[in-house]
């Protein structure tokens, strides 16, 4: 049986979402988006029931749904009781369901009131209205996300196998010139040196000193 926070499984598009919302309006929007988007989701409305959802609550009448997988959990933000800020802490604090990403939203664009959201662990903060293509981007980067993440211990496994790999001895590096020093014909060494070498003989300065030499000879 799926459990709350579980992985969402290779291959599988139907993301569980859970939306939070005091306005009985907005919930039914962000439900139909969701749906279009071929999303399973669960609409409450407000932070205490979804903790009961959640298995936060911490009591024993709870509503007991925690047998089912969340994906994902989009908040509004400002809400009776509990605040989707309060909720998001909650969550975060979790052991259990800190990695599930959490989506606030809210009809007022607040700068400090998104900062401290993105601080505190939000995935985005979204003002309303919510769009079609908000949500569509959301499920996507959701499903790239865990398949980023296999392909990120991936390299992080490639990286660390290179990286135990002994370093090359400078002897070994220094006894092959070919990787220092470009290769030339066989034959233009060869050419190249008599040639220097001739024009040093039959240079007037070479000439007088060899004079020189046979005469104190």
């Amino acid at each position: 049986m799926a459990v709350v926070g579980e992985v969402l499984p290779s291959g599988s598009q139907e993301l569980h979402v859970l939306a939070v919302d005091d306005s009985h309006v907005d919930r039914k929007v962000i439900e139909k988006l969701l749906k279009i988007s071929s999303c399973k989701v669960t609409a409450v409305e407000s932070g205490t029931r979804a903790l009961q959802f959640l298995g936060l609550d911490g009591e024993k009448g709870s509503l007991g749904f925690n047998g089912l997988k969340v994906n994902l959990i989009m908040t509004d933000y400002s809400m009776p009781g509990m605040t989707g800020y309060e909720l998001l802490k909650k969550i975060k604090q979790s052991s259990a369901l800190r990695e599930i990403p959490v989506v606030i939203m809210s009809s007022e664009n607040i700068l400090t009131r998104i900062d401290r959201c993105l601080e505190e662990g939000a995935e985005e903060f979204l003002v309303k209205p919510v769009k079609l293509s908000d949500v569509k981007r959301l499920k996507d980067y959701i499903i790239r996300g865990e398949t980023g993440e296999t392909e990120g211990k991936r390299v992080h496994k490639r990286k660390f196998e290179d990286d135990t790999q002994p370093p090359s001895s400078p002897s070994s590096t220094a006894s092959s010139p070919s990787s220092t020093l470009p290769l030339l014909p066989l034959t233009a060494a060869p050419f190249a040196c008599d040639r220097t070498a001739s024009e040093l003989l039959l240079s007037p300065l070479h000439s007088s000193k060899r004079a020189k030499l046979r005469n104190s000879v």
